[in-house]
């Protein structure tokens, strides 16, 4: 069995494969100031909650963008899982060119997103991430990256304006029925989500111009919600990075023995 972690800012979504079947996920808070002790008895109390023994675990692979826990989450894994996990980091074996001014900037999450949406869907495609930012991968039909886009995230969208408004409460992210608001609440939900929604359709729809079509791919945290509001995604899949991550250890797994 395989475990990967997808280590963003604000979340940590863990799975446990099979061969390439995702049996357990999980979405946890990220944070940051975790011990190595924490984070090995969280994994492997996981495991055990899942009925899946810790020593059945036979490889693990991390892609972070959180660099402060690096460390401990590597010595977690070695003390608490008997295994030496396996980094996304620049300079990896990922089987796609990086067609970008400086491929050693590019996150771990968007190369995993990158190399599982062309081997599930095929290029073009362009990948719509919804976590802390919304991120757009964009990869050609020979399987290359070829850049993207980063905007803020709907949820730092949101913080925003209830920082910086002092009359303003917090809401949920949800749209009202009318774009037109009759309070403050609804008014607020409408121009967060069709706000951001139109964000997403106008982007979208000038990277697709650019590289002269594809199809379109959403993953992440909000991926769902948007979904629900659009129809400019060809496909939704919540699993995007942890199958990239599963793709790259199997194109770079340590040699046993």
């Amino acid at each position: 069995m395989l475990l990967a972690l997808d280590v963003g800012n604000t979340h940590t979504t863990i799975g446990v494969f099979r061969e390439r079947q995702i049996l357990r996920r999980w979405r946890l808070s990220t944070v940051r100031d975790r011990t190595v002790d924490e984070l090995g008895i969280l994994l492997r109390q996981l495991c055990e909650w899942a009925e899946i023994p810790p020593g059945e675990i036979s490889g693990v692979v991390v892609g972070s963008v959180v660099p402060p826990l690096d460390a401990s989450l590597r010595a977690a894994v070695s003390t608490y899982l008997h295994a030496q996990p396996l980094f996304v980091t620049p300079g990896i074996d990922s089987g796609m060119p990086l067609k970008v001014e400086t491929p050693l900037e590019l996150g771990a999450d968007r190369l995993c997103n990158s190399v599982a949406a062309f081997a599930e869907y095929g290029g073009p495609c362009v990948v719509v991430d919804f976590g802390t930012a919304t991120t757009w991968e964009v990869v050609s039909e020979k399987g290359e990256f070829l850049g993207g886009v980063i905007a803020p995230g709907l949820e730092i969208a949101a913080e925003a304006l209830f920082s910086r408004a002092a009359k303003l409460p917090r809401i949920e992210l949800a749209a009202p029925p009318r774009v037109i608001g009759k309070g403050t609440v609804d008014s607020m939900q409408a121009g967060l989500v069709y706000g951001y929604v139109g964000l997403v359709e106008g982007l979208t729809k000038r990277v697709l111009d650019e590289m002269g079509g594809g199809r379109v791919v959403a993953t992440g945290g909000l991926a769902s919600v948007i979904a629900r509001y659009t129809k400019i995604f060809d496909a939704v899949d919540d699993d995007l990075t942890l199958k990239g991550l599963r793709l790259l250890w199997e194109r770079n797994r340590p040699a046993r023995g």
